[in-house]
Parts: structure tokens; C-alpha cells; sequence
């Protein structure tokens, strides 16, 4: 790898470090002064830095940590050992000079096992999928193949990897065909069917699963994927003593038109060519406490985001994990299932 490929400058904007991380699929970036290592940003950094400030408009030089850990080139015999002890994935090595000469990366083998997290997962898999028609005509929403597997087996596969084993499948539409899907594969974690009789929307649901949950849990829709460390997320919810945490992904978007203020006597009072727009957008995959479903009433149509209002409302602790753009698959319409596609896929 090469060294470039990780560095940025210091009054790069923390937006641009999220794209070279997303880039790159690393978890850390370097900045150098002067030719020597003065700095490193980590994602973590970034997700703190969000969750405290709230503010998009940082630079890098406003949350990078300049007390960077590094070797010199006469000890990188030991970086293995040390980026163990240290918990770090990538160690810059530096010469005497403190320039840096090349950046050791942990393999996959050498990076201590992930949490087992094991707790339940409820997927919202009874939706009629309309924005995807004419696919969902002949197929209900979970059994669309994204590749191979059908995008519901991707998702419970990416929460298996973690180490979760229990998997509630609220089904509606075409439930059936789901079952029979789910019921002729080989898997080793348990599938527990819940039949909604009527549209509940994407949380109403939630009060058929009453006695049923005890613990925190994970909540999904069934048209997304994450690519993010569940074990995290989960220690982040507890931590923080959340009764939800939302999984949030940054969005970009560019405006693709000039765009004008309009001043209150009629007159243009500012203009901005093309703006691109930053925000973090609602995943629809949340860690929630077993609370909110014995708070349910049974049998009413309701969707999430208004049953966590509810609860913010009320003064529940409702929390947001940031994650960036790259690691929020979506494939709720033709065109987004086809980029999943090709992500997941490897295609061109």
C-alpha cells in the first residue's frame, strides 16, 4: 500500500477524511507537517467528534489527535506487538527525522476476534415493496437476489457475523414463499416466523413480539445493509444508557442546479452554484431496549421513526451512531439495488 494513499492535509475537511476512509476501507488517516508526522484521525475520532459537536464543518486539524502513536524504522520489528498491545490497526513507521517511511497494516488474522454479540434481530420482511415493482410482483421484497442470496439471507448473514443467532422475521406479503425459502436452507442460527394478518407499517409489528424479547435488540428493514462493527454500535447503546440508537449514514448531495436566496423585498440577496448538502440520513437499522415493545399497544399500525418520537417526546434517551456514507447500502428502489448489486457482487 502505498503511504500516500493515507495521508491528508490538515485543513482537509473532516467530510473529505470520511471519503478517503470510505475510499481507502481503512480505519485511519495520517497528516504530516512539514514533511514529518504530526497527526492521525481515526474514524472513531470523527464519530466522537459528531456526537459532540454536531457540526459537518470541521477541519482535520480540528479533531485529529497530534499525539499520534509510531515507531522508528530501527524498531519496526516490534510493530506487530505493539499495535496488539495498543489496540491499533495501522502504525506509521518514521525515521529519525519523523518522516514517515512506511505505515504497517494488522491482517485480518492478526486482528483479535470480534465480539460476540448474540442477541435477538428482528427484520421487518412483510412489506409490499412497492417502489421496487415489477420485481416484487413476482417476489416478495426479501427473496430478491442480490447476487446469489436473496438481500433478507445478506442481511441475517452480516448480523450471524457477529454472532448473533436469533432471528425474528415479521412476514406479511407472499410469506410463504418466505418461509419456504428460509426452511430449505442450511443455516446454523433459529429463525422465529411472526405473521402480521394486516399491514402494521415498519414498527407496528414490533407489539406481535410481546413476552417474546427480553433483552435489547436489533431492529432492521429488510431492503438494507450495513457494513459496520454491530459489537460497537450495541457497547456504544449501552454506554451511553440509550432506550434507541439510531444508526445514522452521512449523505452527500449535490444540488444540480444554481441555487438563490431570495431577500425579503424581492431582491436575489445571495447565490450558490451547484451545492452539495450534508446530512446524516436514517438507516432504518436501530439497537432498541425491550421496553419499547411492552410499551405497545397491540395491533396498531404505526412506523418506527413516529414510535421513537414518541418516546423522545416523552424523554427516553434516544441516541444516533454515525456511520459514513460507504458502510449504508440501500436497496429500497431499481437504480440503489443495482449499485448493492455491484457492490456486494464486485461488478464494474
Amino acid at each position: 500500500m502505498d503511504v500516500r494513499d493515507i495521508l491528508i492535509e490538515e485543513n482537509s475537511t473532516m467530510i473529505q477524511a470520511m471519503e478517503v476512509l470510505d475510499r481507502t476501507s481503512k480505519k485511519v488517516l495520517f497528516v504530516e507537517s512539514e514533511g514529518k508526522l504530526a497527526a492521525a484521525i481515526t474514524d472513531g475520532d470523527i464519530r466522537r467528534w459528531i456526537l459532540a459537536k454536531g457540526s459537518l464543518d470541521a477541519k482535520v486539524k480540528d479533531i485529529a489527535n497530534y499525539k499520534p502513536k509510531f515507531l522508528y524504522e530501527k524498531d519496526k520489528h516490534k510493530a506487530k506487538e505493539y499495535m496488539k498491545k495498543n489496540t491499533i490497526e495501522a502504525l506509521p513507521i518514521v525515521d529519525k527525522n519523523k518522516r514517515i517511511i512506511s505505515v504497517t497494516m494488522l491482517n485480518k488474522e492478526d486482528i483479535e476476534s470480534k465480539t460476540n454479540l448474540n442477541i435477538p434481530v428482528v427484520i421487518m420482511a412483510g412489506g409490499f415493496g412497492t417502489r421496487l415493482y415489477p420485481y416484487t410482483k413476482i417476489l416478495p421484497k426479501p427473496l430478491i437476489p442480490i447476487g446469489e442470496l436473496p438481500i433478507a439471507e445478506h442481511i441475517i448473514n452480516s448480523f450471524h457475523h457477529y454472532g448473533c443467532n436469533d432471528f425474528y422475521l415479521i412476514v406479511n406479503h407472499k410469506k410463504n414463499m418466505i418461509k419456504a425459502y428460509f426452511n430449505e436452507t442450511k443455516r446454523d442460527y433459529r429463525i422465529t416466523y411472526i405473521d402480521e394478518d394486516v399491514p402494521l407499517g415498519t414498527g407496528g409489528g414490533l407489539s406481535l413480539l410481546k413476552n417474546q424479547i427480553k433483552s435489547a435488540f436489533i431492529l432492521s428493514n429488510c431492503d438494507i445493509l450495513i457494513r459496520e462493527d454491530y459489537g460497537k454500535v450495541y457497547q456504544f447503546h449501552k454506554k451511553e444508557n440509550n432506550f434507541i440508537t439510531m444508526i445514522a449514514s452521512l449523505k452527500n448531495i449535490r444540488i444540480p442546479y444554481g441555487v438563490i436566496e431570495i431577500h425579503e423585498n424581492g431582491e436575489i440577496s445571495g447565490m450558490k452554484e451547484k451545492p452539495e448538502l450534508s446530512f446524516f440520513a436514517n438507516t432504518g437499522c436501530y439497537v432498541v431496549e425491550p421496553g419499547v415493545i411492552e410499551e405497545m399497544e397491540g395491533g396498531m399500525p404505526s412506523d418506527f421513526p413516529d414510535i421513537i418520537e414518541k418516546h423522545r417526546s416523552s424523554g427516553k434517551k434516544v441516541g444516533v451512531y454515525p456511520i459514513s456514507e460507504n458502510s449504508w447500502m440501500d436497496m429500497g428502489q431499481p437504480d440503489e439495488m443495482e449499485e448493492m448489486r455491484k457492490r456486494l457482487c464486485g461488478d464494474d
